[in-house]
This record gives structure tokens, C-alpha cells and sequence, in this order.
């Protein structure tokens, strides 16, 4: 994440409700709303182009001019509409640059893991770990190397390395990826064992040394 913060132009809307935010959204504004640090949570627009182009450059801290008054303020959310196309409302927090908050930030797998080139499927569980550092730096994505995950072999949240400046908070014990035998490998292999099975439990054949019992 980018640790500059991008200068927004903030309205307090007086109104509520989805009619008034599909009429602020056709106008080119964003609804938000900004809360924390005690104090009472207030019902904002921004202009959407402005609040896009900083969220496309990695920005999530922004200066937001509130009533004449400047804060600095975190994107804690955004929701998107039902195609997962346009922005449609945001959720901002006040914070203090020197303050630790607790976000979620987005992981990203790199490498081939060798437990592929066995036949194995490599299932990505999770896509985000939470993790509390300074307001300055939250970083905008965490480095997964997968190069080293065998057949059958997973990484949990406690196995990731973390940026500098980061603490873990998601469950040390959760699963984040795993390497497993596709479904027609586990398949083949029962099949494999089940015949081994059989070969050994199959009934002795006498029929040739009882004829030549009979022929002494």
C-alpha cells in the first residue's frame, strides 16, 4: 500500500436512503461514511473518479476535507454492485499515523509448487491474512512463495512470512493452501491397492497337484 494519502473533497449528505444514493452515484459521487475514534459517524459523498484513480495506484489512506476540516482517514471497505463491476458505497476510518490498526491484506502465491509435478492440485484456502501494523505500513499485498510445497503438504497462517512491521492476527492454525491428490489419482491408487489386496487373498490353485498325486 502506498503510504501517501490522496486529498479527497468530502460532502456531508444530509439525506439518506437508496434513492438518494442512486442520485449521488448518477451524479459521479461516491457514498461513504466515516467513523472512529469516538466520535459520532457521519454520512459522506466523494467524487468517484478521484476516489477510483487512488484506489487503482495502491492508495488507501486519504485527506479528506470534512466541513472544512481536514482528516485523515483509512478505507476500512468498499462494496462493489451486484455484477462485482462499479464501487457503490465505502467505508472509511479516522485514525492518527501513528497508530496500529488491524487489516485485512490480500495474499499473493508465486512459484510452482512441486507437489503439482506429482499429480497433485494445489487448493489456495485462503486469499487474505488479517494482520495489525502501523497506519504508515500496511502493505499492499503479502508474497506467498509456494515453490517448496510437497504432495499432500499445506501451509497454515503461522508459516507465512510476514512484512516488516506486521503481527499476525487471523489463527496461527488456519489452513491457507494445500497440495492433494486429484480425485482421479486418489481414484487409480485405490484401484491399485484394492487389486494388490485381492492378488494376496486369492484361493490357492490345487487342481494340477491333486492329478499328480493321483497319477503316483
Amino acid at each position: 500500500m502506498s503510504t501517501e494519502t490522496v486529498s479527497l473533497k468530502a460532502d456531508i449528505r444530509q439525506k439518506a436512503g437508496s434513492n438518494e444514493a442512486k442520485r449521488l452515484r448518477r451524479k459521479g459521487k461516491l457514498p461513504a461514511v466515516v467513523y472512529g475514534h469516538g466520535q459520532p459517524s457521519i454520512s459522506v459523498a466523494v467524487n468517484t473518479h478521484d476516489f477510483v484513480r487512488g484506489l487503482h495506484h495502491g492508495h488507501r489512506l486519504f485527506n479528506v476535507d470534512l466541513d472544512g476540516k481536514s482528516e485523515t482517514l483509512l478505507l476500512k471497505d468498499v462494496q462493489y454492485d451486484y455484477l462485482g463491476k462499479n464501487l457503490i458505497h465505502a467505508d472509511l476510518i479516522r485514525v492518527d499515523l501513528s497508530e496500529q490498526v488491524t487489516v485485512e491484506v490480500t495474499l499473493e502465491f508465486r512459484g510452482v509448487a512441486k507437489g503439482t509435478t506429482m499429480g497433485g492440485i494445489l487448493d489456495e484456502v485462503m486469499t487474505h491474512l488479517e494482520v495489525a501494523c502501523r497506519v504508515t505500513e500496511i502493505p499492499e499485498l503479502i508474497p506467498v512463495i509456494v515453490r517448496e510445497v510437497g504432495l499432500n503438504e499445506a501451509l497454515h497462517a503461522k508459516d507465512i512470512e510476514l512484512p516488516p512491521g506486521c503481527t499476525l492476527k487471523t489463527d496461527p492454525e488456519a489452513l491457507v493452501l494445500i497440495c492433494h491428490e486429484s480425485k482421479a489419482a486418489a481414484a487409480a491408487e485405490e484401484a491399485e491397492e484394492a487389486e494388490a489386496v485381492e492378488a494376496e487373498t486369492e484361493p490357492e490353485v490345487i487342481t494340477e497337484r491333486k492329478k499328480e498325486e493321483a497319477a503316483e
